[in-house]
């Protein structure tokens, strides 16, 4: 596979498709710190959408809201039609969540369970999930390892005979199993260094072309963003402070936290320096 990054695909969106991802006015208040502060937006079948930031900047409290790993303090999330502001309340409700929306972590080591094999890992979702024979199952982990880019000793590894972009293709592969609407990729490339981020961004986008998936980018590299997403949400303390299409949003920012976020991106002769310490040198 080469290592050459593709940009993503371009897409005719209906103008009445529904959206299979609503968000409306989500807030999230830990004790007396607000998270996240009125975060609304629609995500429409087979797009990709970042949401940037630097850390607490609130974006993955947002990741984890839809996924249901926290529940929100007020405001709604709507997915494949279905309510999921509140917790489920029946098992079965709670498997038709998992099947509509996943997520993959930036850490697919501490995400996989060390002792199953990949293909274990697969099967377990696929028995829990859906309705499949043995030899369908074997089938579909066969079909899942060879979309992601993994051979048979790879899938029929444990995680810490992998490399960590084979365990992130795990994680993802494990992750499609339950034939998901909308895939959070909560940092998922962030660990792994260029050449397997330019893998796995490929694999990423070649998916989303197959399967019609969208996905949910939160990252804080602005060079993975650009790649993989059409739009863009930038939030700073909790707050969205800019949004539009990712090119526009990348190339000619509005937002002074934007322009700052654009302008730490390293380049030639680049020194450490705190977010915090360049915005209060802007203040």
């Amino acid at each position: 596979m080469s290592d050459e990054v593709r940009g993503p695909a371009t897409r005719a969106t209906l103008d009445d498709a529904q959206p299979v991802l609503s968000v409306r006015n989500l807030r999230k208040v830990f004790g007396t710190q607000v998270a996240v502060d009125d975060m609304t937006f629609d995500l429409m079948p087979g797009r990709s959408l970042a949401i940037v930031g630097e850390s607490g900047s609130g974006k993955t409290t947002v990741a984890r809201m839809i996924c249901g790993l926290e529940k929100p303090t007020s405001g709604t999330i709507t997915a494949c039609g279905r309510d999921r502001s509140k917790p489920a309340r029946r098992g079965s409700e709670r498997k038709a969540r998992g099947r509509e929306v996943q997520i993959v972590f930036q850490d697919p080591y501490s995400s996989l369970d060390p002792r199953q094999s990949g293909a274990e890992l697969i099967d377990e979702v696929l028995r829990v999930h859906h309705d499949h024979d043995a030899a369908d199952r074997k089938r579909i982990v066969a079909e899942l390892a060879e979309v992601v880019g993994l051979d048979q000793r790879q899938i029929n590894a444990l995680p810490k005979a992998l490399s960590g972009g084979q365990r992130q293709r795990v994680a993802i592969a494990r992750a499609l199993a339950t034939d998901p609407r909308v895939l959070i990729l909560d940092e998922s490339v962030a660990a792994l260094d260029v050449s397997i981020q330019a893998q796995v961004l490929n694999v990423l986008a070649d998916i989303r072309d197959d399967r019609g998936i969208s996905y949910i980018l939160i990252s804080h590299d602005l060079a993975v963003v650009r790649q993989l997403t059409e739009e863009t949400i930038v939030m700073q303390r909790g707050v969205v402070v800019e949004r539009g299409e990712t090119g526009q949003v990348l190339d000619d920012p509005q937002h002074p936290y934007t322009k700052l976020l654009r302008a730490s991106v390293p380049g030639p002769g680049w020194k450490p320096q705190r977010m915090r310490d360049r915005i209060a040198a802007q203040a």
